[in-house]
């Protein structure tokens, strides 16, 4: 790497001064925790998606808006949630919160979305919910995952972290008969509230309880006392809640982001599309495409790195470092990770898409922000280090 040219990261949150603005006129209201600018993120959020009737329930993590989910829908102590091996641990971390239990089952070699087939051999008369991940922003198919919940009888969460804005053909990603969706606003996300996220719903009692549980358990909402012309103070706890709540100086940023969300998307599809189209003819495994009529968000780039590569996986990552680019891994299988191996007994040989996948996959930096220039860097560094072998 020369001294002129600086390190790429592998993602970068890409912020204008139209974020910067909103966040000051926010710091200027004198309102900045949760309040009008968070309400109006949420009914934008669900125009965006296509329908006002949608429940849409601000808050400071995809993780919390996950945990929100779970527990409105009543699952507890002996219950059992599928849950794809290839995802972060929050997925499954929340389904311990209740105290059910995650069963972790295989993925789709191409997609890296969850294997059903895997999943229906894992379902048990415990087995009370399925929470898949749309990977990478690729949607998992919407009538596949439908009829899977109805032949099984099972309540479904979507954790659709990567999947902003993402279709599954007929809707947005969000725009589902799933009994919750949750889309994540974390720093490196398709869109960004520094840290923040949203679930989304049909049912009515399902975001009622989850806007009560996001801020302690109170019966009233704290914007509408505090705004009150009369007296308001009185309110109840009705429940031992959580402290969930989005800021609206978060959800400031967040409302301008949506704005640009199809111009971000557009841009990261255009990256995606020349790195395609650049390493067709390398010995690398390329992302799946989504189907017609599906769109990719393309929160993630991921490329294997397989024995035709003539280079190990680590090895690459250090390579592309060496030259100055940051590279990522999705992810290291929930199975790998002691607690989880050891709490369930997820053994390796149980998950022989996600085993191999993990030694051979690596993330590229695709951001919307990025510059044709930096672009052009990745490319020249992959076809250097894998091209010339």
């Amino acid at each position: 790497m020369s001294k002129e040219q600086e390190f790429l990261p592998f993602a970068l949150p890409d912020i204008t001064e139209q974020e910067i603005d909103a966040v000051v006129e926010t710091m200027r209201s004198g309102w900045v925790t949760t309040g009008p600018k968070t309400a109006a993120f949420e009914r934008a959020f669900a125009r965006f998606l296509g329908d006002e009737d949608l429940h849409c329930v601000a808050v400071n993590s995809a993780t919390a808006g996950l945990h929100l989910a779970v527990e409105a829908l009543g699952l507890g102590p002996g219950d059992e949630v599928l849950v794809p091996t290839w995802t972060f641990t929050s997925t499954a971390e929340v389904v311990r919160y209740v105290g059910a239990t995650p069963v972790f089952v295989d993925v789709d070699e191409k997609t890296l979305n969850i294997d059903f087939q895997d999943a229906a051999s894992k379902v048990t008369s415990r087995t009370k919910a399925v929470m898949p991940v749309h990977f990478a922003g690729n949607a998992i198919d919407a009538d596949a995952l439908e009829t899977f919940a109805t032949n099984h009888g099972l309540r479904t969460v979507e954790d659709a972290a990567h999947a902003f804005p993402a279709t599954n053909g007929k809707n947005f990603v969000g725009n589902s008969s799933s009994d919750a969706v949750i889309f994540s606003f974390y720093a490196t996300k398709t869109i960004t509230t520094g840290e923040g996220g949203m679930l989304v719903t049909r049912n009515a009692e399902l975001a009622a309880r989850a806007r009560t549980m996001r801020l302690h358990g109170i019966s009233r909402d704290v914007f509408a006392r505090y705004t009150s012309t009369v007296p308001s103070w009185r309110y109840e706890v009705v429940a031992p809640g959580f402290k969930y709540n989005m800021t609206d100086i978060a959800a400031a940023i967040g409302t301008v982001q949506l704005e640009r969300a199809e111009e971000m998307r557009g841009r990261r599809q255009q990256i995606a599309e020349r790195y395609l189209n650049a390493f067709a003819k390398l010995p690398l495994g390329l992302p799946e495409v989504p189907a017609e009529g599906q769109t990719h968000s393309w929160h993630l780039f991921v490329i294997r790195i397989g024995a035709e590569s003539g280079i190990s996986r680590d090895e690459f990552i250090e390579k592309m470092a060496e030259v100055g680019i940051g590279t990522s891994v999705h992810f290291i299988p929930l199975h790998l990770h002691p607690y989880w191996s050891e709490t369930f007994a997820a053994l390796p040989e149980h998950f022989p898409v996600a085993n191999k996948s993990f030694a051979e996959t690596a993330s590229l930096p695709a951001f919307s922000s990025m510059s044709d220039e930096q672009v052009d860097r990745v490319i020249a560094a992959v076809t250097e280090i894998v091209g010339s072998r």
